[in-house]
């Protein structure tokens, strides 16, 4: 996957001279957190963030009024706030290397260029976007997390076997064991039950770590892990 697979094109921007009271209005209105800051000519020259706009805004515990903090933001302007030294991709960049960028560098996005103008942004967002396709959020099926030899031809034993019980795997993703020779599957399977792939991946998989029927974000029957507390 590629960063134009997923970026957001003709994203919304600001110049240099757009005022930052603009600029929140934009941000509330629009529920965005990121605005590239572009010259005339489409050139990228700074991006502007919502903990950037607090920086440069009066204090809630100001003594100023409404009037004169309005009068305030309106007067100062996007130059006065942005991030000037932007770090920037191009549309050919590999996901992970974006998303490794952002995480290195503690950044919620990535501005994307074909030399300097934009042609598009990928965020934290569009990555917790990926993260759920990628696990399979959103389909029904049965989710299993499995440790297994992290060696030459076990994911191909693995699949083997699922399809030999006439399962289809709708997504499959894979990460580092905390041991050495170790690595953690998460598979999302349809058209097989829990309990026959528990007992049909015996001598397949080292552990079985969870299992659980997977009902989808939304679909009939859906339990969610997650509430709002509320005193």
């Amino acid at each position: 996957m590629l960063v134009r697979d997923w970026m957001t094109r003709e994203p919304l921007v600001v110049s240099p001279k757009t005022s930052v009271a603009e600029a929140i209005r934009t941000m509330r209105e629009k529920r965005v957190r990121h605005l590239p800051v572009i010259k005339k000519d489409g050139s990228v020259v700074g991006v502007v963030t919502q903990s950037d706009l607090l920086q440069v805004s009066p204090s809630s515990a100001t003594s100023l009024s409404v009037w004169e903090i309005n009068y305030l933001l309106a007067k100062l302007r996007i130059r006065d706030a942005m991030t000037k030294k932007v770090i920037v991709v191009e549309e050919e960049c590999p996901l992970e290397e974006a998303a490794l960028v952002m995480a290195e560098h503690k950044i919620g996005c990535l501005p994307v260029v074909h030399g300097r103008r934009l042609v598009g942004i990928i965020t934290e967002t569009d990555l917790f976007t990926i993260f759920t396709e990628q696990l399979g959020a959103r389909s029904m099926g049965v989710r299993l997390t499995l440790r297994v030899k992290d060696a030459k031809g076990e994911l191909a034993r693995l699949a083997g076997r699922i399809a030999e019980l006439g399962g289809n795997i709708i997504r499959l993703t894979t990460l580092p064991g905390q041991e050495a020779g170790q690595g953690i599957v998460t598979v999302k399977i349809q058209d097989v039950s829990q309990e026959a792939l528990i007992v049909g991946l015996s001598g397949i998989v080292e552990e079985v770590l969870d299992a659980r029927e997977g009902r989808g974000w939304g679909a009939e029957g859906f339990s969610p892990y997650h509430w709002i507390l509320e005193e």
